[in-house]
């Protein structure tokens, strides 16, 4: 089995390790928008019910979630059970099935309770039939009691009214008008009882800090030896298994993994390719190079630094070539000259003077027309010592008073 490679091993391990870090983070913090509408148990927002599913089991109701088909509702004890309705989300199927409202009804000839708040829960009702108010009115309405019973005694509420019942079935009994509009009503059927609200404000979290909106709850759900069930089937608890994220941020999740999962690729994939060395076009050639430099000397005027290029070159060819010492190198001029004459056996005059206005440019500012003449000498000097090394049986004492002819191949250095 073939092993993995140092960067695998990198990548697997980081990528392991921040998958992870964002998997938790997004698990266990807390949703900090409250935008969720539904009043479930689960929802600890404003507009949910959390608040009242514990105050009722701190209270000793017997409660439980309902996430099961409304069919199965036969198995539970009717006649000590209130199942609780609230603002359903029932699907398109759910809505044009006809015989979706027989377990209800079941459920209630058998002595059970249900507490149904919204238009939709009142499909699943028998005689249900709700209808617009007649005016538009604002978000809260402040209810009227009608009637002595114990819906009506518990005061007026704080309740969204977005609906009115619209059935005259006399056997209804209107607990709560909002303009004339029942908002609050009960009813009998079969052995059990119909409790419907407009609407789900007095059981979700900011609904229950007002007295009158507690004391309905208290009042609909009945005697603590009944067992409450919230339905949360119609809430979508039951669509899949990615319902428990509900609520957490699992779009950041998403969103944030696949921004990492992009950056490791394109990391790793630019250091996986061939490795190659790119082409680098030359500048310019070397000719250019040389009148570049030639231009940047002449605009600075730096002469000495020509002459000093020279007479670096001579003495390195005198060490190297002429096998001269390092501290016969380092003497005067004139010390110089008569190791040269004592090597080559040649006339090394002209070689001092030369080497004397080398060093003595140091501290003038020779014209550049001077300094390109003594720059010449000093490259002549170098051929013509180079010549008589690849020459040794030349003359190299010419008679006293005649001009020493140069090589002709050192002829171009001649000042």
């Amino acid at each position: 089995m073939k092993k993995l490679s140092g960067d695998w091993k990198f990548l697997l391990v980081f990528s392991s390790v921040v998958l992870a870090l964002i998997v938790i983070t997004g698990a266990l913090a807390p949703n900090r928008e409250d935008r969720d509408p539904t009043p479930t148990t689960w929802n600890s927002g404003t507009a949910g019910a959390k608040a009242a599913y514990l105050l009722l089991g701190q209270l000793g109701y017997n409660e439980a979630r309902w996430e099961r088909l409304e069919a199965e509702l036969s198995t539970i004890d009717a006649a000590h059970s209130t199942l609780i309705l609230a603002e359903p989300y029932p699907s398109f199927a759910a809505l044009t099935d006809k015989n979706r409202q027989q377990p209800f009804i079941d459920f209630l000839h058998q002595g059970g309770r249900i507490i149904a708040t919204g238009s939709t829960a009142a499909i699943f009702l028998p005689h249900g039939k709700v209808a617009q108010p007649d005016r538009l009115l604002s978000d809260l309405c402040i209810t009227t009691p009608e009637g002595p019973g114990p819906l009506a005694r518990a005061g007026e509420l704080e309740m969204a009214a977005p609906v009115r019942w619209a059935t005259d079935d006399p056997a209804v009994r209107v607990s709560q008008n909002c303009d004339n509009g029942a908002v609050v009503v009960s009813y009998p059927e079969g052995s059990g009882e119909v409790v419907w609200w407009a609407s789900a404000t007095p059981l979700t979290n900011q609904g229950l800090h007002n007295d009158a909106d507690l004391r309905l709850l208290l009042a609909s759900v009945g005697a603590p030896d009944r067992t409450l069930y919230f339905d949360e089937f119609m809430h979508g608890m039951n669509e899949s298994p990615w319902s428990t994220t509900h609520g957490t941020p699992l779009t950041g999740i998403v969103i944030q993994t696949c921004c990492v999962a992009a950056l490791l690729l394109f990391s790793f994939a630019r250091g996986s390719g061939p490795h190659r060395a790119l082409a680098q076009p030359p500048r310019a050639s070397p000719l250019e190079f040389v009148e570049s430099m030639g231009a940047l000397y002449a605009k600075a005027g730096a002469t000495q630094v020509a002459i000093a290029a020279a007479q670096r070159r001579l003495t390195e060819f005198l060490a190297h070539e002429g096998g001269l010492p390092a501290e016969t190198l380092r003497s005067a001029p004139a010390a110089i000259a008569a190791a040269v004459r004592a090597r080559f056996s040649c006339d090394t005059t002209a070689l001092a003077a030369d080497l004397e206005a080398a060093r003595q440019a140091e501290y003038d500012a020779p014209r550049p027309a001077a300094a390109l003449a003594q720059v010449r000498r000093l490259d002549h000097q170098i051929a013509t010592l180079s010549n008589l090394i690849r020459n040794p049986k030349q003359n190299r004492n010419p008679p006293s008073g005649q001009n020493h002819t140069p090589n002709p191949e050192t002829a171009r250095f001649t000042p």
